[in-house]
């Protein structure tokens, strides 16, 4: 019977000592008591971005979420992630607590492709996954579109137009602009030479692009670059260009 309730007690405290062990490392404990350093990176991309470490922690601060010299107890990460997340400028935040009582932020930023400047007063960013960005007081190399605009033409049609455009070294350097006439034809507007490159309807682009890089190449590279005012590409198989007078 003694044997009996021994082993029964032995149960007991072994199965306290699993819950208090699978308490504790569920629960890691914080030795610092308070944040002493809060660590923020944001992840680099070929792309300037809008995002730098003091506008974070503006943002973190305007939402009274800022947890330098805050008690690690009371620092909610979760919270923190939700609120970056909210920004049209974060595509990813992470946030996470150290026992040194360091608090982390790893973020990776949207990456604006194209700024639209439309003929409708509109000013905004698109990133690579068509999202709108709103317009910032920090300005980027990008491909400007203008002209007539809507949000839905952008999305649909400027996105991937303006993520091949960036794709290649070719047109990354060669167009500084794209304009949209009323029925919705295309423009060119390069860096290198004086004249206006027309695509027409938004169909076979890249086709289009081709024929017009190659006579670029083969071309305006013997010709000149400013002996035409207009080069269309419109329809297959030709270019027509008109010489500048």
């Amino acid at each position: 019977m003694l044997k009996k309730s021994l082993v029964i007690a032995l149960d007991i405290v072994i199965a306290g000592y699993l819950v208090l062990a699978i308490t504790a490392f569920n629960q890691p404990v914080e030795k610092a008591s308070v944040c002493s350093e809060v660590k923020i990176d944001i992840k680099k991309s070929a792309m300037e971005g809008f995002l730098n470490v003091n506008e974070v922690k503006s943002l973190l601060q305007r939402n009274n979420l800022y947890p330098l010299a805050q008690p690690m107890q009371f620092i909610n990460t979760r919270n923190i992630e939700d609120v970056l997340r909210k920004s049209p400028f974060v595509e990813k935040a992470e946030c996470y607590k150290t026992q040194g009582g360091h608090v982390c932020i790893d973020l990776t930023q949207r990456m604006p492709i194209l700024r639209v400047m439309s003929d409708n007063g509109e000013n905004y960013y698109l990133d690579e996954h068509s999202n709108i960005m709103p317009k910032t007081r920090y300005t980027s190399n990008l491909i400007i579109a203008t002209g007539a605009i809507s949000r839905r033409y952008a999305q649909k049609v400027l996105t991937p137009l303006a993520r091949y455009l960036i794709g290649d070294d070719f047109w990354q350097n060669q167009i500084e602009q794209l304009n949209i006439l009323n029925d919705g034809s295309l423009e060119l507007i390069p860096r290198v030479g004086d004249h206006i490159a027309f695509l027409g309807e938004p169909a076979n682009i890249e086709k289009k692009l081709e024929r017009l890089r190659k006579f670029y190449i083969y071309g305006l590279n013997k010709a000149g670059w400013n002996q035409y005012s207009y080069i269309s590409v419109e329809f297959d198989n030709q270019i027509v260009c008109k010489r500048r007078y």
